[in-house]
């Protein structure tokens, strides 16, 4: 049986993996989060490669005073979507991580959107 929060999230994410995969021209937008940290990544699960990444630890995010809570979310959001467009990718297929869509990675995924990524 799988008691702890975390056992449960990472059971929830391996199902999720199943469905979702990246390619090269649709990577996978990867979602994690640390208790301090957040970060976005996009990858190719066929040659294995992350094409592009960013984190609340980046420059561009520390510019803009942002601290880890739903507005950072979104601001990252809007930063990682920027990145994959000067990385060539313009839509993505969403992995969670085993999270709730709601919270910081709804506003995430939202205003990745809204910065023109699709889904």
């Amino acid at each position: 049986m799988y008691k702890t929060a975390k056992e449960k999230r990472v059971r929830r994410h391996m199902r999720l993996r199943q469905k979702v995969k990246g390619t090269a021209s649709r990577p996978r937008l990867a979602v994690s989060f640390t208790a301090n940290n957040m970060y976005v990544q996009f990858i190719d699960d066929e040659a294995g490669h992350t094409l592009a990444s960013m984190s609340t630890l980046s420059a561009a995010f520390k510019a803009l005073n942002l601290k880890r809570n739903v507005a950072a979310a979104q601001g990252l959001g809007k930063l990682a979507a920027e990145k994959a467009k000067e990385a060539g990718i313009s839509e993505v297929v969403f992995d969670r991580g085993g999270l709730q869509y709601h919270g910081k990675v709804k506003a995430l995924a939202e205003a990745a959107r809204e910065a023109g990524l699709k889904f």
